[in-house]
């Protein structure tokens, strides 16, 4: 007989501490980047997220738009962990493998995010490919929203050690 190591933990608790955790992972990166590479502050990286929904307006509205970005950031991200998270309750592999699905769900939220949501969005036409962007981008999709999120998966269902043990190993 089989006992579990963990109990699942309610799926808004781990939707909730998925997106915090990549979210935040993810916005940090991006302020990061583009300061290092651009010298473009965090206030305008939030605008930029709000000119998804504002157009060019958004750079003009200041700390307003700026929490605006910040708040969709983290909508956008909840729904991502949400996908993921009630999938993971369906899919079992996804939490059996989380480094490896993890990495996959990344890639597939960077594909989504760059060739549907922004293509359909206010934010202007595409940039100039460049190797650094997209090597960031890919990356933190990967390891910064993917991964996290699959992790956190894999915590809500009570699995973030080895899983179960038998009666015998628990006596």
């Amino acid at each position: 007989m089989a006992i579990d190591r963990g109990a699942t933990r309610p799926v808004l608790l781990v939707i909730a501490a998925a997106t915090l955790l990549a979210g935040t992972l993810d916005i940090l990166d991006a302020f990061t980047f583009w300061s290092v590479t651009k010298a473009v502050p965090p206030q305008r990286i939030l605008q930029s997220i709000a000119s998804g929904l504002l157009g060019k307006a958004a750079f003009q509205g200041g700390n307003a738009t700026a929490a605006l970005g910040l708040f969709l950031h983290y909508f956008i991200m909840s729904v991502m962990a949400a996908l993921y998270v009630l999938a993971a309750r369906r899919m079992p592999v996804l939490v059996r493998r989380p480094l490896l699905m993890g990495l996959a769900y990344g890639a597939a939220t960077y594909g989504v995010m760059n060739y549907v949501v922004l293509p359909l969005s206010h934010v202007g036409p595409a940039a100039a490919f460049a190797w650094p962007r997209f090597i960031n981008n890919l990356g933190a999709h990967l390891v910064l929203v993917g991964a996290p999120i699959a992790l956190v998966a894999r915590w809500g269902q009570g699995q973030a050690g080895q899983g179960t043990i038998s009666k015998e190993e628990a006596a």
